[in-house]
């Protein structure tokens, strides 16, 4: 087949540029730029992201042996949607993650004060990367608190936004893709069990007695 012939069934991957491509390239420079600064306890810089995932329940499989690969069914019991947040220190190597019902400005709100109060109670502010989701803003602070503490934690952060159509630039969703690639499904899974995977699959996952 000649290299020039059109090949429908290959697909290559790629970020392809948006109209207004000055926007993209000034909040790439910003998510940059933080990533250049050196290690400040009093100024963390962490990485958050979010991922929704199925609680599925798969039938019985065939176990692999010598000359046979593992045999799964392809069919499967819904056990509902459950919400992974996690928040990552790149140059500490530590993260929290929370498994949560729902994904909603609230669930965001009461994570982010986690990471203020439990990861980082001393340090003057914390600079969050962050994809650009309508539940990321200020005003879920205000929905889910009272506007003291909302204004109390809003102050503990400097919010930094991946520009829209890239969120790759994101050390935490880069993470996420490793971690969730671990496997390929929650078998037989509940919420504790997710829980209990990504305390396996984080050496040094954060999470208070």
């Amino acid at each position: 087949m000649s290299k020039n012939e059109l090949k429908p069934w290959k697909v290559r991957g790629w970020v392809i540029p948006t109209a207004n491509g000055g926007e993209f390239v000034a909040h790439m420079e910003n998510v940059l730029d933080v990533y250049k600064r050196p290690y400040n306890p009093d100024n963390p810089v962490m990485c958050m992201d979010e991922s929704p995932k199925q609680l599925i329940e798969m039938r019985s499989s065939i176990p692999a042996k010598p000359g046979q690969e593992e045999w799964i069914d392809y069919e499967y019991i819904r056990h509902g949607v459950v919400n992974i947040f996690m928040a990552g220190e790149p140059l500490k190597g530590k993260r929290m993650v929370e498994v949560t019902h729902t994904k909603t400005k609230i669930d965001w709100a009461h994570f982010i004060r986690r990471i203020s109060d439990e990861m980082f109670p001393k340090a003057d502010k914390t600079t969050l990367v962050m994809a650009n989701f309508k539940t990321h803003t200020p005003g879920a602070l205000y929905e889910a608190f009272e506007p003291e503490e909302a204004k109390r934690v809003w102050d503990r952060f400097n919010f930094v936004f991946t520009p829209k159509h890239g969120s790759w630039l994101n050390m935490a969703e880069i993470e996420f893709h490793v971690f969730l690639t671990l496997t390929v499904y929650f078998r037989k899974r509940m919420i504790f069990s997710v829980f209990c995977f990504c305390l396996d699959t984080t050496p040094n996952f954060y999470y208070p007695v």
